[in-house]
């Protein structure tokens, strides 16, 4: 069984993956903490990056990685089986439709996509994942709000969870109890 994490930077993916992957006694895999490795696979140029980044702010970096991301969650999902993996915001954002394509058909197997947001509100979404990460504000457009509403996340998801006002370990509970009784046969 995989259980695979996504949502918009700050929704607290990384956490509910250690949770989930300790309740179910299955490693945990986050993929923000590998993702040179992959991206360098298939060519991926620091100097490149940094020159995006300098001549078109942060959205030049953005646009540059987007290729990288697709493969690194193609790699990801392959490379683990029977873990709970946790995708960095943008691997599960895509505006490119071949880039998000491959993304659909690589985590189509899996049952167990799950978005995780602040709310089902995206305004306070918004408010909450601008809360806990005040240096994003500087990225103009606000990068949490194109996650929030790009429909890339919620085409890939196949649950959300929703952990406003709610301890980590409460959201991690619904999870896994989400995921068993979508594991019970049915009647």
């Amino acid at each position: 069984m995989d259980v695979i994490l996504i949502g918009p930077i700050g929704a607290g993916k990384s956490t509910l993956g250690k949770l989930v992957s300790a309740a179910l006694g299955l490693p945990q895999v986050s993929l923000d903490d590998i993702r040179f490795r992959y991206y360098q696979e298939i060519g991926y140029d620091e100097t490149i990056a940094k020159e995006r980044h300098a001549t078109d702010g942060f959205w030049g970096l953005y646009r540059y990685w987007k290729p990288f991301e697709a493969y690194a969650v193609e790699r990801v999902v392959t490379e683990h089986a029977n873990c709970v993996i946790d995708l960095g915001a943008g691997h599960s954002v895509y505006e490119d439709e071949a880039l998000l394509a491959r993304v659909k058909q690589v985590l189509a197997p899996h049952p167990n996509v799950i978005l995780v947001l602040p709310s089902a509100d995206l305004a306070t979404s918004l408010d909450i994942l601008r809360d806990r990460r005040p240096f994003l504000r500087e990225i103009v457009p606000d990068i949490n709000e194109h996650f929030l509403t790009h429909r890339s996340n919620y085409e890939l998801a196949t649950l959300t969870v929703y952990t406003a006002d709610r301890t980590a370990e409460d959201t991690c509970a619904e999870i896994l109890q989400r995921v068993a009784d979508r594991d019970e046969p049915s009647p």
